[in-house]
């Protein structure tokens, strides 16, 4: 057998091992994160929050998520992978459950961001991971099924969180309490699960062979070698990559335009579609098996083409139509619309951004990198359900905001042309280096 089918093979074994157990994980921490949208539909009402405090305590998991998002990256370095992130599941697990106990504004803040330190680092640690088994080549496919637990996770979400608040009275315990405790527990549960059959690396499994862990080697050594090198691998040296800046204020913007729409999205499609919980529920649904298919296709073509830049580009070019679409909407139908384009392009453009990092930082700089640029992106998660929040008090409605949001999006289109423009540039400029090493070397460039 050759070496591209040793490799293809190798990559269809840990499809099968691996991704499952990570995919899980995110499915499960996109709801714990994101399942207070349905939340807030009974607990604003119940505990008297304003859309100003909904907003802000929303947005805390996010600042925390980012504040701790680096330091949480370092000790992963330290103690591993695999035993980092069982540590991550076990205690967001329990604070997410813990939400159903949330009385006062500053309970509702605190337990947010403790959520947030909690699951920081939880995404860098799953990128880390995957660079150490998964080469360029099929990088793009790995994290775009990683990449599917946010639809997934809204397809859960969508499907039982409206019957959960039809639960209210039932055990002395309000609907959204009954909410956070079905969703909150799996995050424990599947730690267990991760820490018995996850394992670290690709050297100590026995459904690997010597040649397929040989083949596998060599082609993550290959990728190495191709990366532009920078002069520092520590956190100012990450801080100091322009590579590293511009994909965390390519995040930034991009989770500013959406986060506050996810985070409101039953209270803007009630507003504007007056839709009733469980049909917004199956919306929300529909738009993630969309997203899905959407995910993985966007995943392979990157594989097949390279460019995952300029795919990310028209696909936020996307997103900023329904975001347009959903803030003017004369229509109940030109709302649902909107929210569904949107629904759809946006995580696919994350998928994009975030496959491009392993792509063009070394080994040396992955972990802190990844977790720097997620601090940017964490940073305009924070911003957006506030402000979103902040324009809803302020105005009676979430047009503005949207209106808002959309200009946001239109910075990251910006910074993302123009980032893709630097790398093609770079890898010219690294490729005839290479050339002229090998030319001196006594052969003939390739």
């Amino acid at each position: 057998m050759d070496d591209a089918r040793v490799l293809a093979q190798v990559m269809r074994k840990m499809m099968l091992r691996i991704l499952p157990f990570i995919m899980l994980g995110y499915v499960i921490a996109y709801v714990d994160r994101v399942n207070i949208s349905f939340a807030a539909i009974q607990m604003n009402v119940d505990l008297g929050f304003s859309a100003t405090v909904y907003g802000l305590g929303a947005g805390l998991f996010f600042l925390s998520y980012g504040l701790f998002e680096v330091p949480s990256s370092m000790l992963m370095e330290r103690v591993g992978p695999k035993r980092w992130l069982v540590r991550i599941m076990l205690t967001w697990g329990a604070i997410a459950t813990a939400m159903m106990f949330v009385e006062t504004p500053i309970q509702f803040y605190v337990m947010r961001f403790l959520l947030g330190v909690a699951e920081a680092g939880f995404f860098p640690t799953i990128m880390f991971y995957l660079s150490g088994w998964f080469p360029a080549a099929y990088r793009g496919r790995a994290i775009s099924w990683i990449y599917i637990a946010p639809p997934v996770a809204s397809i859960v979400m969508g499907a039982i969180s409206g019957w959960l608040l039809e639960l209210d009275g039932l055990g002395n315990l309000h609907g959204w309490q009954w909410l956070f405790l079905v969703q909150g527990m799996p995050g424990v549960i599947l730690a267990l699960v991760i820490w018995r059959f996850l394992p670290e690396t690709p050297t100590e499994v026995d459904w690997l062979s010597a040649t397929e862990k040989e083949q596998l080697g060599v082609a993550l050594s290959r990728d190495a070698a191709l990366v532009v090198e920078h002069a520092r691998h520590d956190l100012l040296g990450a801080l100091t990559n322009p590579v590293v800046l511009l994909l965390g204020f390519i995040g930034l913007f991009g989770n500013l335009s959406v986060v506050g729409l996810i985070l409101s999205a039953p209270a803007i499609l009630t507003d504007a579609a007056a839709m009733d919980t469980i049909s917004i529920g199956y919306l929300v649904s529909g738009s993630g098996i969309l997203g899905t298919v959407l995910i993985l296709a966007a995943g392979w073509n990157s594989d097949r083409h390279g460019d995952r830049l300029r795919d990310a580009i028209i696909l936020a070019l996307a997103c900023i139509a329904g975001l347009l679409a959903l803030a003017w909407a004369p229509s109940p139908w030109l709302a649902i619309g909107g929210y569904l384009l949107l629904a759809v392009c946006t995580f696919p453009v994350g998928l994009l951004c975030v496959s491009s990092a392993p792509d063009l930082l070394s080994v040396r700089q992955l972990a802190v990198g990844i977790a720097a640029i997620n601090t940017f992106w964490q940073l305009g998660s924070f911003a957006s359900p506030y402000l979103t929040g902040i324009a809803r008090d302020a105005t009676g409605g979430y047009s503005a905001g949207l209106y808002a949001a959309a200009l946001a999006a239109s910075c990251q289109v910006a910074l993302m042309v123009y980032l893709r423009h630097r790398v093609r540039i770079a890898r010219a400029a690294h490729s005839l280096v290479l050339a002229g090493r090998e030319f001196k070397g006594g052969t003939t460039p390739a």
